[in-house]
């Protein structure tokens, strides 16, 4: 079911045109993500603040409208004080209601929601879990989330992006956060949020996380460095929020 496809399928480019090897079919990749988001809402507390929820989900209908695919995103939020969000395969979107302290309005919101769905729309967790089936004979691995909970389950689970939901140090790359910080400014303008807000939430996420390591001991980018391609991305950013606004795109989340 996995590898029936020739060397050269398995070879794709991303939305920004880095290579990356791709030898999951897509209906297998997020049908894993629908079973890892089955298993987080099982054991993470689910917000009932009708407030929050609303206004997760409206910044997150407003910036899933604008990705291009008809995937129907199911967003949940998670009472929980971690500062985080995530999105899976198979149109899954996680919020922790205490991202909400830093992402101050909802254009810092939906930098971040926009951030962890180029993730998925640019095939990262297929091309991890690619990477791991080709260098540690992973079908296990691929087979973990159908059985009991165990290492290789976690692994994968931090594989597809919930590396910070189960305790699992499996960050996504450096060319891959970037790649997302890209698109998603991109997805996040197009729906009508203002992109300069990005600068402001990478400068929040400094703040909150002071003790960050360098970044050549880190695979995430430094918050710096960050700011910095964002600020150069910014001009095209820009000019899509105007067009965005001239078409009545303005949301109003509260």
């Amino acid at each position: 079911m996995i590898l029936t496809g020739s060397v050269a399928a398995a070879c794709a480019t991303s939305p920004t045109g880095q290579k990356q090897l791709k030898l999951f079919p897509e209906a297998t990749i997020a049908e894993m993500g629908v079973t890892a988001f089955q298993q987080i809402k099982q054991k993470t507390p689910v917000s009932k603040d009708s407030r929050v929820n609303r206004y997760v989900n409206c910044v997150a209908d407003a910036v899933t409208r604008q990705v291009g695919q008809n995937t129907r995103w199911e967003v949940t939020v998670f009472d929980d004080d971690a500062a985080n969000a995530f999105a899976l395969p198979g149109g899954k979107i996680g919020v922790y209601t205490g991202l909400l302290k830093v992402a101050a309005n909802q254009d810092q919101l939906a930098t971040v929601l926009a951030h962890e769905v180029a993730h998925v729309l640019a095939n990262h967790g297929n091309a991890r879990i690619s990477a791991a089936y080709a260098t540690e004979a992973g079908l296990q691995l691929a087979q973990a989330l159908a059985g009991t909970p165990s290492a290789q389950t976690n692994q994968l689970l931090g594989l597809l992006g919930l590396g910070a939901q189960v305790g699992v140090l499996l960050p996504y790359g450096r060319g891959q956060e970037s790649e997302a910080d890209i698109l998603g400014l991109g997805y996040m303008a197009r729906a009508g949020f203002d992109p300069r807000e990005s600068i402001g939430l990478w400068q929040n996420m400094a703040r909150a996380n002071k003790r960050q390591p360098p970044e050549f001991l880190s695979t995430h980018p430094a918050h710096g460095t960050r700011i910095d391609d964002l600020q150069r991305a910014m001009p095209g950013a820009l000019k899509a929020f105007n067009a965005a606004r001239a078409g009545g795109r303005n949301p109003q989340c509260r």
